[in-house]
């Protein structure tokens, strides 16, 4: 087991790694290029992560917790809920962390190892109530809602469509209560 400083040393590997992506893309860059992005070597994110696939799977983990305790702080209607979900997953700076997520997602989803350790969770970590919250009344609507938001965010990441992805968000949300369209990267406060 590593030392409690390792641990600390890969945490701040990884958010500098995740603020590079999402800055940069990951594109095709090696872990030389990588390294040199966060200001490190490649063989300390070797150290860390053990290859340049189980790093994205790192990185891809570590945004999806950022997006869980963003989205499950505070209460609100399913349709608040998928407002709030669709103003954060929406925002433009956010399209880099987005498509690898989707990349990671398909590795996975064809049994790619380190890809497939991701897949499990993917869909079920969603699914499961907040610690503390009360169990979910209606599961049934909460993978709808997942699998309309993740529909919708890639389409929005492979044709750039805010107008016709915020408008069709919209329209799922309406059957739920909601009045009114999201803005595409804005949280709702």
């Amino acid at each position: 087991m590593s030392p409690p400083r390792d641990r600390t040393r890969r945490d701040e590997l990884l958010a500098a790694v995740v603020d590079a992506f999402a800055d940069r893309g990951l594109g095709s860059r090696s872990l030389r290029d990588i390294a040199a992005d966060v200001g490190t070597s490649h063989r300390m994110l070797l150290h860390h992560f053990g290859s340049r696939e189980a790093l994205m799977v790192a990185v891809v983990l570590e945004v999806e917790a950022r997006q869980a305790a963003l989205l499950t702080t505070s209460d609100g209607t399913p349709a608040e809920i998928v407002r709030r979900a669709w103003a954060h997953l929406s925002d433009p700076s956010l399209r880099p962390l987005e498509r690898l997520f989707f990349e990671t997602y398909a590795r996975g989803a064809n049994g790619e190892a380190p890809f497939d350790q991701f897949v499990p969770g993917a869909v079920d970590t969603w699914l499961e109530p907040a610690p503390g919250a009360p169990p979910d009344p209606d599961p049934a609507l909460t993978r709808l809602g997942l699998a309309v938001i993740r529909g919708l965010l890639l389409d929005l990441v492979a044709t750039g469509a805010v107008d016709g992805t915020t408008a069709a968000v919209a329209r799922f949300a309406d059957p739920l209560g909601v009045d009114s369209a999201p803005r595409p990267g804005t949280m709702e406060r």
